[in-house]
């Protein structure tokens, strides 16, 4: 039998641990061994390794990986050589010796995987290299920096558009978490992929809870948010690199293991403070947002923006590092009018005019989401093409606690009022701070200097502070009675509507002001277990890691931990049922975790919990069907064929099947008689009672290939749903 065509849930479970494809990832890996270019979009913690690092094992040959991400390189070389796969890389962190030494493992056929930055691939001896290593797949992660139109574009990955002409046999997959669909076709485009199998997850992390507070007191809530987390670990991102080391030494101060990350550090001083974070010795690292936190490191329980994003795609995928491991994790964004000017100047330093257009439009956008006084997971999925139709999301601030309206028609009328009379005697328009400074008589320098204390509106707002003045504006932009232009230094001034509803004196309701309450408690996902086990659980890891000198993580996820605090694994048979643990692991730590876990028991009573061992992990509920498999749902329910719903959305018709997948396992009903006959049931039974119902290539296989992998997944999952 061809390897190609062969089972791959035995090298999934050997090597990775998982019994099971997490959405998409099945359909994208069978693309890559049938020889197609794939591109595939999976959010941060969607599995996107997975989808060619499994293919490194199921088949001859070496998987070539390209990332800008040296750090990155080592954190996954590290996990997948604990997992028993032949990995290596190729950077400038290695010196001469080493390096010779791995390209001579290359030549000898040593290794599956090989890690390489782009401008070390596209040397000419590197792409000749290629050609005799047997490379079978390029898969070039991070694909939307090769587009000016992303929000990290980098020059080195444009030379990765000569991959075709230069390596025309080699199939290429293009990975990334965050594009828009002018992004995904760029990519496409600039790397020439040839009728590429297309994958576009969903952006919906339910895991992740999403705050923004208005930017007061910024270190106090930031220490407020650390000490209410004492065990867990964060990531900090700042604008400058000044902030971050300030700030790392202000919470080492207060007592918190804190540290700096940014490009202008030392190689090896950025180096350790990476490995410290990983390895849990530091719980905080204070990192700028300009410079990527390339990590593998699932167990991040926060992300904190101490300042503002640049855009909405930097800002989804700085967030998407908190909680890949599906458990519960917090994003608070602290948001401030200074902030946005700050990122105005950076904007108007830029030479090239279509960078500035680009850059302010993104500013835009990410100060519409800051402002939102709506669904956050809303916004957010809307930005990226996807629809979220819940009400309320659940894990968000304006979801969790929505903001009041209150008649502020009066005040409104003020801040109009104002607008018109600066312009009237000045001849120009004023920021929003200046404005404020009026409205409550304040006698500043500003003030002063264009006698704007002569105004009729000067002091006419005492009963708000200046802060709450600034709420105000905040509000009336939102709403699109004033206009902020940036290209003239944030002044405000009154649109058309704005001056209609002064002349008419229309009602106007505002939403109070965001506050910046204790953190909401978020559990979606949660896995309950017994928590004094998992801490000593976690102890032992610790312990491991240390010995073997590997972030915890490599040794097991917390997701691994908590079900093994959860079940009381005692043998080799439940233990190897544990998510993330493959053969080598089982025999590596099984005996030392079984027995820490037996000496738990002799101190302390067994908890009791809903399910067993051989139930399936907790899903989140059926609330957190995202969007878009909602509408994939609704459209076939009112009769569209899975050919019509993926040529009208713009999806490959696996996305489609995927989506009906989604749905069945979360209690939805989906009518099979319109995929296959009785008679067809019958025989796909048959197939499946035969060759075991986890064996999904086996049935395929067994029944000639008459039915699609959609179809046979969907008989799967309904048989399963019934079970």
């Amino acid at each position: 039998m061809d390897t190609k065509q062969s089972s791959l849930l035995g090298p999934l479970k050997k090597y990775f641990g998982f019994t099971s494809f997490r959405p998409l990832q099945e359909e994208i890996i069978r693309d890559a061994l049938a020889g197609r270019d794939v591109f595939a979009l999976l959010p941060t913690g969607g599995g996107k390794s997975l989808c060619f690092q499994l293919p490194a094992m199921a088949q001859e040959g070496l998987t070539l990986v390209v990332s800008p991400l040296i750090a990155l390189m080592k954190d996954q070389v590290d996990g997948l050589r604990a997992s028993g796969v032949p990995a290596t890389f190729l950077n400038s962190s290695l010196d001469s010796h080493e390096s010779k030494s791995r390209v001579r493992g290359l030549h000898a056929g040593e290794y599956r995987l090989l890690y390489m930055a782009p401008e070390r691939l596209m040397l000419s001896g590197t792409l000749e290299a290629v050609q005799r290593w047997k490379v079978n797949l390029i898969a070039i992660d991070e694909a939307h920096c090769i587009s000016e139109w992303g929000h990290d574009f980098r020059p080195e990955y444009r030379q990765l558009s000569e991959l075709r002409s230069r390596l025309p046999n080699i199939p290429l997959m293009a990975l990334t978490a965050t594009a828009t669909e002018r992004v995904r076709k760029d990519i496409i485009e600039q790397l020439h992929l040839r009728n590429p199998g297309s994958y576009v997850a969903s952006f919906n992390r339910p895991n992740l809870m999403y705050r923004v507070s208005p930017k007061q007191d910024a270190y106090g809530q930031l220490l407020r948010l650390l000490r209410s987390r004492p065990n867990e670990s964060g990531i900090v991102y700042c604008q400058a690199r000044k902030t971050t080391e300030k700030l790392a030494e202000r919470l080492v101060a207060d007592g918190i293991k804190a540290l700096p990350y940014h490009a202008g550090l030392q190689n090896a001083t950025r180096t350790k403070n990476q490995e410290l974070f990983i390895r849990d010795e530091a719980r905080v690292i204070c990192a700028t947002i300009a410079f990527g936190m390339g990590i593998n490191k699932p167990n991040v329980r926060y992300i904190v923006h101490y300042d503002l994003p640049k855009n909405i795609e930097g800002y989804y995928q700085e967030t998407g590092r908190a909680g890949r491991d599906g458990l519960p994790s917090e994003c608070l964004l602290l948001f401030s009018l200074g902030d946005v000017i700050k990122q105005e100047r950076f904007i108007e330093e830029k030479e090239n005019e279509k960078e500035k257009m680009i850059a302010r439009e993104q500013l835009r956008q990410m100060i519409g989401f800051a402002q939102d006084s709506g669904c956050r997971r809303f916004s957010l999925l809307r930005y990226f093409g996807e629809q979220f139709r819940e009400s309320n999301c659940g894990a968000c601030d304006n979801c969790l606690t929505p903001r009041d309206t209150y008649d502020a028609t009066l005040a409104a009328q003020k801040l109009l009022s104002c607008i018109i009379r600066v312009q009237q005697k000045s001849g120009f328009n004023v920021g929003l701070p200046h404005l404020a400074e009026i409205l409550t008589g304040a006698d500043t320098e500003r003030v002063r200097k264009w006698n704007h204390h002569e105004l009729s509106t000067y002091g006419i707002g005492k009963e708000h502070s200046r802060p709450e003045w600034a709420a105000i504006g905040r509000e009336l932009i939102r709403l699109g009675y004033v206009r902020q232009n940036s290209d003239k230094f944030n002044v405000l001034e009154l649109t058309d509507e704005g001056r209609e509803a002064l002349r008419s004196r229309k009602r106007i309701s505002l939403m109070q002001p965001m506050q910046s309450p204790e953190s909401p408690k978020h559990e979606v996902g949660q896995i309950a277990c017994d928590e004094k086990l998992f801490e000593r659980l976690r102890h032992l890891r610790k312990k491991l890691a240390d010995e073997q000198a590997v972030p915890p993580y490599v040794i097991f996820s917390d997701v691994s931990l908590r079900q093994m605090a959860r079940y009381y694994p005692s043998n080799n048979q439940q233990f190897s049922r544990i998510s993330g643990v493959g053969q080598r692991k089982l025999a590596e730590f099984g005996t030392m975790f079984m027995a820490e876990i037996a000496d738990h028991l002799r101190n302390n009573p067994r908890q009791i919990f809903s399910d067993e061992l051989s139930a399936a992990p907790v899903k989140p509920p059926a609330k957190w069907l995202n969007d878009s498999t909602r509408e994939t749902l609704r459209r076939f329910q009112s009769g569209a064929k899975v050919d019509q719903i993926a040529r009208e959305r713009g999806f490959a018709a696996s996305t489609i099947y995927s989506h009906l997948l989604a749905a069945i396992e979360v209690g939805e009903r989906i009518d099979l008689e319109r995929f296959f006959s009785e008679r067809d049931q019958v025989q796909i039974g048959a197939a499946f009672a035969k060759i075991g119902f986890q064996n999904l290539t086996g049935v395929h296989e067994e029944l000639r290939g008459q039915f699609d992998f959609g179809v046979l997944r969907l008989y799967q999952a309904a048989h399963r749903s019934r079970a």
